[in-house]
């Protein structure tokens, strides 16, 4: 926006001569009147322009400009301007007419915001520029919206792209999910990733979309898609109930999230996996310690098909929380078996272990507990000698846990910190492919199914996760845009515009639980069947086919590798101890995580020389 200036001879009188009212007004004695406001010295007018003015009849003022020049003067100047308005407005239709109260309010607004913006001390802003300031704060809490809605392009992703989340929206709606014209992806760009379909495809049916985790009579027949952790508290209870409503109907699981199971978890009937963090919610004493016989009885719950350990989460791996008293509520502490008088702490590592051994012990513990039902553990990867030490536990103590989830640091969560949202944890490419070598290392991949999660939302997300070496995926984000979510940042706030994520009664409402499962129902679907149709197209007929040969990827104009050749598959059995395989893939895999895997090399002598 621009205002055009009077030219150098009617500079005094014109409004440009306002670009310097702050050297002419800087005293008392120099405001004689409000047009003051809009006059400058002559000598000084043109002294900040990147031009000479008096060498153009049509020089012009950007609007930046004159806002720079505003302060406590011009306001006073301003509002007297308005207070004289206020006076003509009441004179010529008289001091109580309806015409001089509606001017009256926004003068009085006027000067009311101005004396508490100078007289404040927190914002430098807005007592050095009184009134105008409050527009930098107003812009500034809008710009998410002005960004997501007009400024962010269909593949720009902050977190999850415009062109990602339509898929869901339109999947869910059962709207049009074909595109016209050809794609929009640059598939020349770095980093683009495809699979190469075969000349031969295949017919997948549904009834092949299973996979079954555990063993014996409480084994569990899961979907290659299900729901991830999310917790009662973080979720609104229309949310919970809407997910577990389309799970039932859908045959897939949903993951309660480390707050416990609700009674919104079982009302609907969908099968369950109880996520038991290092707060043992639901299976708790008092002092946050693992309760035994608590855990006995809920896990009793015949719709609780499976039980995870959560180690750690991708958005913020290795950290604890803290809800405070004031947001829990009666329901809340149901679930959590927490006391509303105090603070609820989620510690950053479990109290029941505290290494390798103890953790598969627990593993068997828990297992036993629940009358054998499946148990796991999920994980985002961090130090890769740690999940080796994993690995070599499951071998020396005979134990493996059923599953293992693992999150990409890419997750999301409710609210995390910033700095371990950002930079702390491996993403879940490497994590997947890490922890399927050191199964397939240690010898125990046949005996532990493994899920991946971490912005898993369409068909190719889950073929690539197969590809990297998991049995099944698990997506969060995903299901809450096929519940209505518009990515509007606020989950931390309580203030959830869709419901989603808030416990505020008069926005949970606006989520409507038989409306919205249809749609989560629907999304699952419509998903799980573009995955089928891929595994056909690339002429394999159940997901266990899926390899890294399939899978191809960009890394850089010229140059295209497949999964398996970026991410190559080591031997079975090759990182016991005593093991010397001297493979190119053991090769790889050393020259990757060298710096953390000479010192297992280290451990592996001792360990073998100690049983010697």
């Amino acid at each position: 926006m621009t205002f055009r200036r009077a030219a150098p001879s009617a500079a005094r009188g014109g409004m440009a001569a306002a670009l310097r009212f702050r050297q002419t007004i800087s005293s008392p004695a120099s405001l004689v009147g409000p047009g003051a406001l809009f006059h400058a010295a002559a000598a000084r007018r043109d002294t900040w322009v990147p031009w000479d003015a008096r060498q153009s009849k049509d020089s012009h003022v950007e609007l930046h400009e004159i806002i720079e020049e505003w302060g406590r003067g011009p306001f006073y100047w301003c509002g007297a301007g308005l207070t004289s308005g206020l006076a003509g407005v009441a004179l010529l239709y008289g001091p109580f007419s309806v015409a001089t109260a509606a001017t009256a309010v926004p003068v009085t607004l006027y000067w009311w915001a101005g004396f508490s913006d100078m007289n404040q001390t927190r914002h430098t802003v807005l007592r050095n520029y009184p009134v105008l300031g409050r527009l930098r704060y107003v812009l500034e809490s809008i710009r998410p919206e002005i960004r997501q809605y007009f400024i962010e392009s269909e593949l720009e992703a902050n977190p999850i792209s415009r062109y990602r989340r339509a898929i869901a929206y339109q999947r869910s709606k059962g709207a049009r999910d074909s595109l016209p014209f050809g794609t929009r992806k640059d598939v020349y760009a770095t980093g683009h990733e495809w699979a190469n379909h075969s000349m031969y495809p295949k017919e997948v049916s549904m009834e092949d979309a299973r996979v079954l985790i555990g063993s014996g009579s409480n084994a569990y027949s899961a979907s290659i898609f299900n729901i991830s952790a999310m917790s009662y508290g973080a979720l609104s209870e229309n949310a919970v109930r809407a997910l577990n409503r389309a799970a039932r109907e859908g045959d897939f699981f949903h993951n309660t999230g480390e707050g416990g199971i609700s009674r919104y978890h079982l009302e609907e009937g969908g099968d369950i996996v109880w996520n038991v963090g290092t707060g043992y919610f639901g299976c708790r004493t008092l002092d946050g310690q693992f309760d035994p016989e608590r855990f006995k009885e809920t896990v009793s719950a015949p719709r609780v098909r499976m039980v995870e350990i959560k180690l750690s989460q991708g958005a913020k791996p290795a950290h604890g929380g803290i809800l405070p008293k004031g947001k829990i509520t009666p329901a809340i502490a149901e679930a959590r078996g927490v006391r509303m008088d105090a603070d609820c702490l989620s510690p950053p590592a479990h109290s029941a272990f505290s290494n390798p051994h103890e953790m598969m012990h627990f593993i068997q513990h828990l297992r036993e507990l629940s009358g054998g039902k499946p148990t796991g553990f999920k994980l985002c990867v961090g130090r890769p000698d740690e999940l080796l030490a994993l690995t070599h536990a499951m071998v020396e103590t005979g134990i493996t846990p059923d599953f293992i989830t693992v999150d990409g640091a890419e997750g999301g969560t409710g609210a995390a910190p910033l700095e371990f949202s950002n930079s702390i944890g491996m993403p879940l490419v490497e994590g997947l492919r890490l922890v399927h070598n050191a199964l397939v290392g240690t010898g125990v991949r046949k005996r532990v199914k493994v899920i991946a999660t971490g912005r898993v939302l369409t068909g190719m997300d889950i073929i690539r996760c197969l590809a990297l070496g998991a049995d099944t995926c698990n997506a969060a984000r995903a299901f809450m845009f096929a519940l209505g979510c518009i990515q509007s940042l606020k989950c931390n706030t309580n203030k959830c515009p869709t419901g989603v994520t808030s416990q505020d009664p008069n926005l949970m409402n606006g989520l409507v639980v038989p409306d919205k499962a249809e749609r989560v129902l629907r999304f699952h679907h419509k998903t799980v069947h573009a995955a089928l149709e891929i595994m056909g197209a690339i002429g394999v007929e159940r997901p266990d086919q899926v390899e890294g040969k399939h899978v191809f990827k960009r890394v850089s104009s010229t140059k295209v590798l497949s999964y398996e050749q970026q991410y190559p598959e080591i031997e079975e059995g090759s990182l016991l101890p005593g093991k010397h395989n001297n493979s190119p893939a053991i090769q790889r895999w050393y020259e990757t995580w060298g710096l953390h895997l000479q010192a297992h090399k280290e451990w592996q002598k001792k360990h073998h020389a100690a049983q010697a």
